[in-house]
């Protein structure tokens, strides 16, 4: 399956899927940096659809990725967004990081955060933007924790 039969296909499962639920919706699909995007548009079903903690959100997501590495897709990554979600979640996260990142300049003390894989990238890419400034992941699965820090100045030279 190549990359555009992926993308049909992709798109086609996700709205069959949810048709079983009663959502009958046209889901809208691009490609970027081979992750086939796939949005949903707001209907009164959103909070189920996406979950505490956006748990039915990836595992739509899941299913939708195993069923492409089942067909032997070209594309098999997948990101489903529902009702814009997750574009608002991560333009929250980014305010927050604002904040760590300037506690962390003020009080010149690393900040560790609990934070999920998505939102620990949106603060990685966020801080890249700050030249005294570092982040990390350290740890193993849920124990994966977000490192916020000024950078060693001496480190640079």
């Amino acid at each position: 399956m190549n990359t555009d039969e992926s993308i049909r296909f992709a798109t086609k499962y996700l709205e069959d899927l949810l048709s079983f639920f009663g959502i009958n919706v046209a889901v809208y699909s691009t490609i970027e940096d081979d992750v086939i995007q796939l949005s949903i548009p707001s209907t009164s079903m959103n909070s189920l659809l996406i979950g505490k903690n956006a748990n039915n959100l990836r595992a739509l997501q899941h299913v939708v990725m195993m069923t492409l590495i089942a067909r032997n897709a070209e594309v098999t990554r997948v990101n489903i967004d529902i009702a814009d979600y997750k574009r608002q979640r991560a333009d929250k996260i980014e305010r927050q990081a604002e904040q760590w990142v300037q506690e962390v300049r003020r009080t010149g003390k690393e900040k560790i955060l609990d934070l999920n894989a998505a939102d620990r990238r949106v603060v990685h890419r966020f801080a890249q933007d700050y030249s005294d400034i570092e982040t990390f992941s350290q740890g193993e699965g849920r124990e994966r924790r977000l490192h916020i820090a000024k950078k060693d100045i001496a480190e640079d030279e």
